[in-house]
């Protein structure tokens, strides 16, 4: 009886401490309940406009810069560099002294083949007034002057080969990084230094020959790269390659850039936009207005509910081209609605909102 008595209370026990549990639970949802029934505040949101843009047309493409003229400076003959005249990066001018090869046998080659060219003037000075008196022979002057034009031509080598001792600027540009070290012995061929005229620059690139019909010289071109994404550049179609290629049915674009800051260097990938003469109309968003999505991209408009209130309805748009942090809407949207303009993670589709003050709206950006 004891042991039946004791198991009964147990259960007892158990039954209230469970029935307090799903108790406190229960005034827990409900109090949650309660909550959610209250009428949530209206989220505080920026807000912009939609509106009508006119664009020019353009068609994109890819490519790279390339400077007008770079190379890599070489010397035309070996020797042991004897000194260096500029240090990496800097601004040079056509003609500048880069470096200077020891030439020591060479101005000794050169003051030899000038002595041999004197003593060849002045023969060839004794002959041509012996002549005319007919004490030497035509066939003696003849001789006397080839000797002296082949003794005046090797000075004229000598010197040129003396002149290839000193490596200068070919035209005007910036250097890269020097490649060699002062007596530093160095065969032919040796690369020196890098040498890039910057101003004005190419930017090369391929369109498809359907195309060509669209695409003269001096249409404008806008120019993006990586390393600057907030600029564009601009510049001007400047040559069209006179074939297509047969592999790839695409043409050779050839586009001419200001660069006076320097900021476009050789090498760089670049996205090209190339204006056509027409201009179209287009919706036009910020594009933090803009959520972009796997499933489609949209923005948030803002209206009136049949209370007054003012709620956000989610809109699915087809989005185009992006200019200068503005993104065409193809459709989906009027110019003139107005969109949530930025923070739309946090929004639902039928929440109220608040519009931000405007000068607090300023202020936040």
């Amino acid at each position: 009886m004891r042991t039946a008595s004791r198991f009964i209370l147990v259960l007892i026990f158990l039954g209230v401490v469970l029935g307090g549990i799903f108790g406190y639970k229960f005034y827990e949802f409900g109090q949650m309940q309660e909550q959610f029934s209250q009428p949530q505040p209206p989220a505080i949101i920026s807000v912009t406009d939609a509106t009508t843009e006119s664009w020019q047309p353009s068609i994109k493409a890819v490519g790279s810069v390339e400077a007008i003229n770079g190379i890599e400076v070489a010397n035309e003959v070996p020797g042991v560099i004897e000194s260096i005249n500029f240090e990496s990066g800097d601004a040079v001018q056509s003609g500048d002294i880069l470096i200077r090869l020891d030439a020591a046998i060479d101005e000794a080659a050169l003051r030899t083949r000038r002595a041999e060219a004197q003593l060849a003037e002045q023969e060839f000075k004794r002959v041509s007034d012996l002549l005319p008196r007919r004490a030497v022979s035509q066939s003696q002057y003849d001789e006397s002057k080839a000797n002296f034009d082949a003794a005046q031509a090797r000075v004229n080598e000598a010197e040129a080969q003396l002149n290839k001792k000193v490596i200068r600027a070919p035209f005007d540009g910036n250097l890269g990084i020097r490649m060699v070290d002062q007596g530093e012995y160095i065969a032919t061929g040796t690369s020196i230094v890098e040498i890039n005229m910057l101003h004005p620059i190419y930017v090369d690139y391929t369109l498809s020959e359907k195309y060509l019909p669209n695409v003269e010289r001096g249409f404008p071109v806008a120019v993006t790269v990586a390393a600057v994404p907030d600029q564009q550049f601009e510049g001007k179609v400047s040559a069209i390659n006179t074939s297509v290629n047969p592999e790839t049915r695409t043409v050779r674009m050839r586009a001419t850039l200001d660069n006076e800051d320097g900021k476009l260097r050789p090498g760089m990938f670049a996205t090209i936009l190339t204006g056509q003469p027409t201009n179209n109309e287009v919706v036009t968003l910020p594009r933090t207005a803009i959520s972009y999505n796997t499933y489609g991209n949209f923005v948030f408009v803002v209206e009136e509910n049949d209370k007054g209130e003012l709620v956000v309805s989610r809109r699915s748009v087809t989005t185009g081209e992006v200019r200068n942090g503005r993104t065409a809407v193809l459709s989906g949207l009027e110019s003139g609605e107005t969109v949530v303009a930025k923070g739309l993670l946090r929004l639902r589709a039928g929440q109220r909102v608040e519009i931000q003050d405007k000068s607090e709206q300023e202020a936040s950006e």
